[in-house]
């Protein structure tokens, strides 16, 4: 319940006006927080074609978003370059590819706020590793230079590519990265536990079972005896009778 001089008030959200006397400069919003964050914020709101309430305060979590995919990139105290030239693993491979294919798609219906969720869904995992592989940052800083272009362009730099990310065609999701979550699959032989494999909840059994009977432990366990039957219980078990 909100007061004021005593006496109970509601809130209500309307437009801004010079009568109103509410009116927030875009110059006020650059100096303060820089035009990538309000940028951010604006785009972040909601849907383009929506009216919706201001808030400077929410400001902040756009800068936030922002700030920590610069430290992702650069050591603030020595301004020096941090990400890796190792392989990103698996797990972040899953999480960039499907951002990438998410944030296309958001951007191809105009939901600009969907995709910059994407974007920090997919810098607060980058946030939680060791050290960000470079194959993982640089297609976040490309997906983000729609809507934040200077940071973007400054990290691109610093990144060590000489010509502009303007010139850079947009992320292309690898579609083995973008299956659903891994089952373990139980492969026997005559009954006896043999090998587990990481599989698609979704695999085939005609997929199951050649990947089972190419599972070098299973492959061994057989060595060499025919094949009687296939007994595929997809995606979780493969009974391999000889």
């Amino acid at each position: 319940m909100y007061r004021w001089n005593g006496e109970a008030v509601q809130r209500e959200y309307g437009k801004m006006g010079k009568s109103l006397k509410n009116v927030v400069t875009p110059d006020d919003m650059y100096a303060e927080y820089g035009a990538d964050t309000f940028r951010v914020y604006e785009m972040s709101m909601g849907p383009l074609d929506l009216s919706r309430p201001w808030e400077t305060r929410a400001v902040v979590g756009s800068q936030r978003f922002l700030q920590r995919l610069w430290r992702n990139v650069v050591d603030e105290d020595t301004g020096e370059v941090t990400v890796t030239d190792d392989p990103a693993e698996p797990a972040t491979l899953r999480a960039v590819h499907r951002a990438i294919a998410d944030v296309r798609v958001e951007m191809e219906h105009m939901r600009p706020n969907t995709a910059i969720a994407k974007l920090i869904t997919l810098n607060n995992h980058l946030t939680s590793l060791d050290r960000v592989p470079r194959e993982a940052v640089e297609p976040l800083v490309l997906m983000t230079a729609p809507v934040a272009p200077h940071l973007a362009e400054e990290l691109w730099q610093r990144l060590g590519h000489e010509q502009s990310l303007a010139h850079e065609p947009f992320p292309t999701a690898d579609e083995q990265y973008l299956v659903e979550d891994t089952v373990t699959c139980v492969v026997q032989v005559k009954g006896k536990v043999r090998g587990r494999l990481e599989v698609s909840p979704s695999i085939s059994e005609e997929d199951l079972t050649a990947a089972a009977l190419a599972e070098p432990n299973v492959v061994r366990a057989i060595d060499g005896a025919p094949v009687r039957k296939v007994v595929v219980r997809a995606p979780k078990l493969v009974n391999v009778v000889v």
